[in-house]
């Protein structure tokens, strides 16, 4: 049997004890996902006419701060100028000792790097230590002809395929031959991936499946695709996808 139709006959949400939205609530959830993705946020290229993405290894990185994210810094030998810092919607934090210094996208460790240069104008050979205090839970969001579209916590490595059964399965309406996964590049474009989850009948198609990142919108749309850029602007994202909710 097709996997579609798998996935069609999954339980519903509240028999499985998933945590998401009433179906009366979907759409102003929907519309409030779209402009945080907008807002967290390739130049237009040809259709993409090529075969689904191959199911790819996700590299171990380490996690790079977000703006919301709470960082204890600590110095060794000036205590007075230790203190708790959350990182600004701009990505910024604002030091003491270094002034406002762009921590977004760095890791814990080049934080710290860029702080001790900071701190070296005023402190002769300083040592510090960054401490993530609390940081954003990464999250994937599923949209479209889903039974219970929305946001979803990433607690662990997921595909596509996942995301759907997490998200209740594919709606009787839903058009599985041509799902589309957006995915940030960064604040201004999301480069889009087309993934025909139809052809999937057996385990060793599961190739063909997309392992997600933090931030992927999954969409499964209605209606025939009959042209899609390999990379649109955030914007253009919304305008694609709200017609379509």
């Amino acid at each position: 049997m097709a996997l579609s139709k798998t996935l069609r006959n999954i339980p519903s949400p509240k028999e499985r004890g998933v945590n998401v939205k009433e179906s009366a609530e979907v759409k102003p959830v929907l519309i409030s996902i779209l402009a945080i993705f907008i807002l967290a946020g390739a130049t237009a290229a040809s259709a993409q006419q090529q075969r689904p993405p191959r199911l790819t290894t996700v590299t171990e990185e380490r996690y790079r701060l977000q703006p919301g994210d709470v960082l204890e810094v600590q110095f060794r030998y000036s205590p007075e100028f230790n203190q708790t810092v959350t990182v600004q919607p701009d990505g910024y934090v604002s030091l003491e000792i270094g002034g406002d210094i762009k921590v977004a996208g760095m890791t814990v460790e080049q934080t710290r790097l860029a702080i001790l240069r900071k701190a070296s104008a005023r402190l002769q050979d300083p040592v510090a230590t960054v401490i993530l205090k609390e940081f954003q839970k990464p999250y994937f969001v599923v949209a479209g002809e889903v039974t219970a579209p929305g946001k979803i916590e990433m607690r662990e490595r997921v595909t596509a395929i996942q995301a759907i059964m997490l998200a209740g399965g594919l709606k009787e309406s839903a058009r599985a031959s041509q799902v589309v996964v957006f995915r940030k590049l960064n604040s201004d474009l999301a480069e889009v991936k087309l993934l025909n989850l139809k052809s999937i009948r057996r385990t060793s198609d599961l190739e063909n499946d997309l392992t997600l990142q933090p931030g992927d919108m999954v969409f499964v749309p209605r209606d025939k695709i009959t042209k899609i850029e390999r990379f649109m602007r955030l914007a253009s994202v919304a305008a694609f996808i709200a017609p379509k909710l």
